[in-house]
This record gives C-alpha cells, sequence and structure tokens, in this order.
C-alpha cells in the first residue's frame, strides 16, 4: 500500500472516526434545507442503494490519537515528521521522499523544511479530497 493510503486508512479508520458524529454542525442546517421533505414530482421514491459515507474530523482524530499516546510530544499539526511518528509510520527520509513522489511535491531538497511543509500540506489537502473535514490550523 503506498505512504498515503497507509496516512489515509490510519485516520479514517481509527476508532474515534468512527464513533465521531458528522464535525461540521454549521454546514448541517445548510445541507438539511437542500433536502426537500417531499420527492419532487415525478421522481422516483426508491432510496438511494448506498448512503454517501460521513465525514470524518482530520482534526478530532488526531487529537485522538495524540491523547493516547504515552508520550504525545511533537507538533503533528505542522510537520509532516511529527504527523508520521503520532500515525507510527516510518518518518526517514526515504518515506518522505516516496510520499513526495506520491503526491507530486517538489518543493525544496529532499528533508528541507520547505519540503517537509510542503509534503504535510500536500496530505491535509489530499485527506481534505478524500471526504476529511481538515481544520485550517491543519492546512497552515
Amino acid at each position: 500500500m503506498s505512504i498515503f493510503g497507509n496516512i489515509l486508512g490510519k485516520i479514517f479508520h481509527h476508532r474515534s472516526a468512527e464513533s465521531a458524529p458528522t464535525p461540521s454542525p454549521a454546514s448541517a442546517p445548510a445541507a438539511a434545507s437542500q433536502t426537500p421533505a417531499q420527492p419532487p414530482v415525478g421522481s422516483s421514491s426508491a432510496p438511494a442503494t448506498a448512503a454517501p459515507q460521513p465525514a470524518v474530523d482530520v482534526g478530532q482524530v488526531l487529537e485522538a490519537m495524540a491523547s493516547m499516546k504515552d508520550d504525545p510530544g511533537g507538533n503533528y499539526q505542522s510537520s509532516i515528521v511529527d504527523l508520521l511518528k503520532l500515525l507510527d509510520l516510518d518518518s526517514s527520509l526515504s518515506a518522505r521522499k516516496e510520499l513526495g513522489q506520491e503526491l507530486g511535491v517538489h518543493a525544496g531538497d529532499d528533508g528541507t523544511a520547505e519540503q517537509n511543509i510542503a509534503l504535510h500540506r500536500a496530505v491535509m489537502d489530499k485527506l481534505a479530497e478524500n471526504g476529511g473535514v481538515v481544520p485550517d490550523s491543519l492546512r497552515q
């Protein structure tokens, strides 16, 4: 499995993600107002075959994971190395190079702060693209 696939799996299948309520209460009224009480005239009233997956609050899951660690040290909110360590994944330079290739991140030289920051941002953006709710504090 890819490194990003491992990241996605650790976050989206963490028990706090599976039991967490939908994270964005501000969007719930908007979604409710878009759903008609009755189906439009001429439409089928048959239920959809697959229910949409609830969004995963990435910030909440990461906080829960950090709280379960004996030593939650580090700054997973902005450091790709600390994020990978929090997820119990390989944070070595070679793993970060591979992650950079997967995500198409070509900022700075391998292992530099510039590249590591770009990797963290790319991971958060990709989590959001895959249904994660990523707070702005993790996208800095």
